[in-house]
């Protein structure tokens, strides 16, 4: 398949990570006419929830990928009637890169079509609801958020925390370190995203992690 990347090189190196180098790839910044009549599908990491146009999409029938982390795909394309096909995923690092693609559709009968586009990207998926921060983002921001607040208790070390979770938990990454290849404005900016979806106190950011992010 000609996959199309719009974000960066390590996005798009995670991407051949997850899919293989038997596909081709092509990376932009921002999308063009040109780059859509050429792939076959695209993973669209950077779309701004606040000035995504999805109507450069309606003229091409093309199945996209939108990073809908910190919004909603319902709320990313709207009322969209065009040929374009959209999945939300999580664009953040790590997240695309594992065993199961976790994604969110806005209409039923796009399953179908998800189902046989990962067929060619060779990955077995996994169909979330539609909300903000989906769900494996959610849980391991969340244990990260977890493990800052029990340092800043002084309860115990990172190193004696990513290591205690290893350990006990089989985790291939402790929280900590989770952290590093994540990001932690990354994290913060997804629990605050869910927190205000939520309106959950289980999301508020511990103040150790946000003065280190």
């Amino acid at each position: 398949m000609k996959i199309l990347v719009i974000g960066t090189t390590e996005n798009q190196e995670e991407c051949k990570q997850k899919f293989g180098t038997t596909h081709v790839y092509q990376i932009g910044q921002r999308l063009t006419n040109a780059q859509l009549e050429w792939a076959d599908v695209v993973f669209d990491f950077l779309p701004n929830p606040d000035a995504f146009d999805v109507h450069l999409y309606k003229d091409h029938n093309r199945l996209v990928f939108l990073n809908s982390t910190f919004t909603t795909l319902s709320k990313l394309i709207g009322t969209y009637n065009g040929k374009a096909t959209f999945i939300g995923f999580c664009g953040l690092p790590t997240f695309l890169n594992r065993d199961m693609l976790e994604v969110c559709i806005a209409h039923k009968n796009t399953k179908t079509i998800l189902e046989d586009a990962c067929k060619q990207l060779n990955t077995k998926f996994g169909l979330v609801a539609d909300q903000v921060g989906f769900v494996t983002p959610r849980i391991i921001c969340m244990i990260v958020n977890e493990a800052y607040s029990t340092v800043e208790e002084g309860t115990a070390s990172s190193a004696d925390i990513d290591l205690a979770m290893k350990l006990g938990t089989n985790y291939p990454y402790g929280p900590f370190e989770w952290a590093n290849r994540i990001g932690k404005k990354n994290i913060v900016a997804l629990l605050e995203a869910v927190q205000q979806y939520t309106n959950d106190k289980r999301y508020v950011v511990c103040e150790l992690l946000r003065r280190e992010s």
